[in-house]
């Protein structure tokens, strides 16, 4: 592995472990046992390290998020595609824990951010409309609007209030809550005929809980 990627990977992971606003540029080469000019020589401050992986993770997010958009889902596909789109918020939370400093402070990220929020309630919205069509769910026009604001509301401030409740559970089990949590949102909507598709999700969330 190149030294780029290797400072771009231990900032991630330090970035996730530690806060991004606790992580200085010294911090990461340390961790790498390199020097701080070494680490310069590649990235000209955090503010570098920062945009690329963001922009890595616009990449994979506006790919995931596309999908809906381009394939129908079934009621399995959503379910699946929800852990998808979550692992991938998962996998950056430094982002999500620390959302709105960091948009102050990076105006760039701030103007992408607000696409990739558009994206997000596109993509939550052809999917419910999927599964209307398909008569996995009933509502009206105005209660999917709801429904998807509270999707995406959901996808981006999960991570937030896990934060602020300090739940430390494991990474997969973070995951499988905001999964669950979005699912919690959708069963008010389900029909008679798919009303098993919760009442299965959450007996394997309840096995999953009591595992921790």
């Amino acid at each position: 592995m190149k030294t780029r990627d290797k400072i771009l990977l231990a900032s991630l992971t330090l970035f996730n472990d530690e806060g991004e606003g606790n992580v200085t540029t010294v911090d990461i080469a340390n961790e790498l046992d390199i020097s701080p000019g070494n680490l310069y020589y590649h990235f000209h401050g955090k503010e570098q390290i920062i945009l690329e992986l963001y922009a890595g993770f616009e990449l994979e997010m506006v790919d995931i998020l596309e999908a809906p958009l381009e394939q129908s889902l079934d009621a399995q596909d959503a379910w699946f595609y929800l852990y998808i789109v979550f692992e991938q918020i998962f996998k950056h939370r430094y982002l999500y824990h620390n959302l709105n400093d960091i948009l102050q402070r990076y105006p760039d990220i701030d103007r992408r951010f607000g696409r990739l929020l558009d994206l997000k309630r596109r993509a939550a919205s052809a999917v419910a409309e999927e599964l209307v069509s398909a008569g996995v769910m009933t509502a009206s026009e105005r209660q999917l609007a709801d429904l998807c604001d509270s999707v995406v509301l959901t996808l981006t401030y999960w991570l937030n209030y896990t934060g602020l409740r300090k739940d430390h559970a494991p990474n997969a089990l973070s995951i499988h809550r905001g999964v669950f949590q979005l699912m919690s949102l959708v069963a008010p909507y389900l029909t008679d005929d798919f009303r098993y598709f919760y009442d299965e999700c959450s007996a394997l969330f309840d096995v999953l809980s009591s595992a921790d």
